[in-house]
């Protein structure tokens, strides 16, 4: 058969037509069902039609994490975030309500930043609340004692105020009437984790409920004074400050391990070689060395561990890990005489404060973790009975958390 011959027409007319190609696929939409299971860190888009909505998902603890939308939206020319507030207060529904919103006041000129509603405090206190009764251990009795105290002692004062024109005059207004109770602790301590909220919320810089608030209130009568201690961001520095002094090694050890271990002074002085385990990185406190009157398992962090491995250069026949220079027992005066000689305005058993207050204010630990982590015995019987477990993997968590913040080149940042 003969083959047939292909001749050419010349160059089409016209400009070549485009090839045909698939439109990209589709990315899904987030379901509430994804944004109630998903665990992994990270940000999830709401897809196409989402209008810049996306779901942050961060890992704020070992214990919690926290779940907050955003909103990618080019203003004037500048492309800005905005944040939509937490979930579940915020439901994936009303998300993308307000994500929608936003969308068409930017396309008619507007800039939404200029529109955000800042909530009052008797709202912000209720979104604190919702958020975090799940996760508490007794959740609605908790909730309902928060309600009575705020109700009872704060909203008649600054509930119906925006959060944002709240001031240390309107906090000290609220609490000097009640500040010789301990119930005026616990209602700034609810105060401020409001204002906690609405920091992370962005509705105010600063918080007026802080801990400097109590600086201007009268010393409570029949209150035990506190030990002289540094704040928990001032703690790192002065560990450095006596790591790099010429003080004898063996004592600057001691010191950076009490530190380290949130130890009583006389638990740490006299700890002995057999009481370390290194394999499971543990320090086990005799009972006759505990205030409490019972062992006290101690977690030893990385840093904790190395320490003791450069401190075994010293090991000798007392079987202290921490020998003083005669080979008997440190004593409480040479600690403190250590912090004197180096400006550092704290008393070794200080910085136990310091940890607390860390633990308190940078991290989502419970209060039953706490104290376990400072070998105290909890107030009432059903947190004693809670705590028979000693809750040490929690406290593992929490010390190696306390470790890794001392070890930042600006922890206060």
């Amino acid at each position: 058969m003969p083959s047939r011959r292909i001749t050419s027409k010349g160059p089409p007319k016209g400009p070549p037509k485009a090839e045909p190609s698939n439109p990209p696929p589709r990315p899904p939409r987030l379901s509430e069902t994804f944004v109630k299971s998903v665990s992994q860190a990270g940000q999830y888009g709401d897809g196409r039609g989402g209008h810049g909505l996306r779901l942050r998902v961060r890992q704020r603890s070992a214990w919690r994490l926290s779940k907050t939308w955003a909103q990618r939206l080019r203003i004037n020319g500048q492309l800005v975030q905005l944040g939509l507030g937490t979930w579940p207060i915020v439901s994936l529904a009303e998300a993308r309500e307000q994500a929608l919103a936003n969308r068409r006041m930017v396309m008619r000129g507007r800039d939404p930043r200029h529109y955000a509603k800042v909530p009052t405090f008797a709202e912000a206190a209720e979104a604190v609340i919702g958020l975090h009764e799940p996760t508490w251990k007794s959740g609605a009795q908790e909730a309902r004692i928060w309600r009575s105290s705020l109700t009872r002692y704060v909203f008649p004062t600054i509930g119906p105020k925006p959060v944002n024109e709240i001031t240390t005059a309107d906090v000290l207004a609220v609490l000097t009437p009640i500040w010789q109770r301990e119930t005026g602790r616990r209602v700034r301590q609810r105060i401020a984790a409001v204002m906690r909220w609405s920091i992370a919320q962005g509705h105010r810089p600063d918080n007026p409920a802080g801990g400097a608030v109590t600086q201007v209130l009268p010393r409570r009568i029949g209150a035990r004074r506190n030990y002289r201690s540094l704040s928990y961001a001032e703690v790192a520095g002065a560990v450095q400050v006596i790591r790099d002094s010429g003080a004898y090694e063996v004592t600057k050890k001691c010191c950076e391990f009490l530190v380290l271990t949130a130890a009583r002074s006389g638990e740490a002085r006299l700890a002995r070689w057999k009481e370390i385990d290194f394999e499971n990185a543990t320090w086990t406190v005799p009972a006759e060395r505990m205030k409490a009157g019972r062992p006290h398992r101690v977690p030893l962090s990385d840093r904790t561990l190395e320490l003791l491995r450069e401190a075994r250069a010293f090991r000798d026949h007392t079987g202290l890990v921490f020998p003083s220079e005669r080979g008997k027992k440190l004593s409480n005066m040479t600690l403190s005489k250590l912090l004197k000689d180096l400006n550092i305005a704290a008393v070794p058993h200080g910085f136990r404060a310091s940890f607390r207050t860390w633990a308190s204010e940078q991290t989502d630990a419970p209060r039953a973790v706490m104290e376990a982590a400072l070998a105290h015995r909890l107030g009432d019987q059903a947190e004693q009975a809670y705590a028979r477990s000693d809750l040490f993997e929690k406290r593992r968590q929490l010390m190696a958390a306390w470790s890794a913040y001392l070890a930042k080149p600006n922890p206060a940042a």
